[in-house]
């Protein structure tokens, strides 16, 4: 596998997830005039390609023409190069309308002039029996909490491009890149890398208030205010800020140090732990901030007694858009940005 980026850069949505259709013939669709949307445009002398991950290595000997996709936001890799995938996961968080299909997909969709894929339900599991159905040439999960159980049972239906190292710590730049080499558009993989990166960069620039603030990215559960949880930069969450120069608080340093946990809880009697933090980011809707600021321990925190907690709302596309993924920052950035930036002034 490439590993010009992969060497140096190390979400877990499915933590968010738990704690808050018609199928495609062919990867080539038809827009309404007939012409052909989605072919892969890859040249079968790419290949083969071997790409390397946690599970070792897998092999895709030609070209796929069925690319199918589980787990959030593989999808989009070949979506963003304009290849349709026959399937994909299903959208059951953050899902504006109901159809299984965040925004930013379904303008995407729309611009190629392509049907939704298949979607794959992945509420109770893999199910492999419907990805099988699909008759992929390869399965992109890069992104992923995939078990090895998992990996052998999909590698019975297609060759698997599974993540890493970290389950659900793939940066949205090591999605793309090991899903880009599989269906071989390695190089039209970086060149969207390097336009994503000029996006996030411009957009943190024209927000100055975030120069210098600790922002932590915490799960901030009102039922129960008697414990801190935080993500470690094993997630993609912190580690988008972080290596975009966004300072990380010291707690955040010390739990990720020899450690490949991706969410960490402490006590709320150690609220001094996070005395060095400027920013909260968390999910929550309009009363979070003053119930957090009624609590005896977690109102001493001082980012939490001057109210600076940027709320993503609850299960809302912009909440789920704060898990960097290739076509999610072009439509969300500037506004979550906004928002971590109001916080942060207060």
């Amino acid at each position: 596998m490439r590993a010009s980026r992969l060497a140096g850069l190390g979400l877990t949505a499915a933590l968010a997830l738990s704690l808050t259709a018609c199928a495609t013939s062919d990867t080539t669709t038809s827009t309404a005039d007939g012409s052909a949307v989605g072919a892969n445009p890859a040249s079968a002398d790419a290949f083969p390609v071997t790409i390397e991950h946690v599970y070792g290595e897998t092999t895709i000997e030609k070209k796929p023409e069925r690319i199918a996709t589980v787990a959030w936001a593989n999808h989009e890799v070949p979506l963003a190069l304009g290849v349709v995938p026959v399937g994909m996961s299903k959208a059951t968080w953050g899902d504006d309308d109901g159809d299984g299909v965040l925004p930013w997909v379904e303008d995407k969709l729309t611009e190629i002039g392509a049907e939704t894929p298949a979607l794959f339900d992945e509420t109770d599991g893999i199910p492999f029996d419907d990805i099988a159905a699909t008759e992929p040439d390869v399965i992109l999960a890069s992104y992923s909490g995939l078990t090895e159980e998992d990996y052998k049972t999909l590698s019975k239906i297609a060759p698997v491009v599974a993540y890493p190292d970290i389950a659900w710590g793939t940066t949205y730049q090591q999605m793309i890149e090991m899903n880009a080499e599989a269906i071989g558009l390695a190089d039209e993989g970086d060149k969207l890398i390097a336009e994503l990166e000029k996006t996030t960069i411009e957009a943190l620039a024209a927000e100055p208030a975030l120069a210098d603030a600790a922002v932590m990215f915490a799960y901030l559960d009102i039922t129960d205010l008697s414990k801190i949880g935080f993500y470690t930069t094993h997630d993609t969450r912190p580690s988008f800020l972080a290596e975009l120069g966004v300072p990380q608080p010291a707690i955040i340093e010390e739990k990720s140090k020899g450690s490949k946990e991706f969410y960490v809880e402490v006590s709320a009697e150690e609220a001094e732990l996070f005395d060095d933090v400027d920013v909260f980011v968390t999910y929550g809707d309009d009363t979070t901030i003053a119930t957090l600021q009624a609590d005896p321990l977690l109102s001493k925190i001082p980012a939490i007694a001057a109210g600076r907690v940027a709320i993503l709302p609850n299960a809302t596309p912009l909440a789920a858009s704060a898990n960097p993924s290739p076509l999610s920052i072009d439509w969300g950035i500037t506004d979550y940005f906004a928002l971590l930036a109001d916080a942060a002034a207060k």
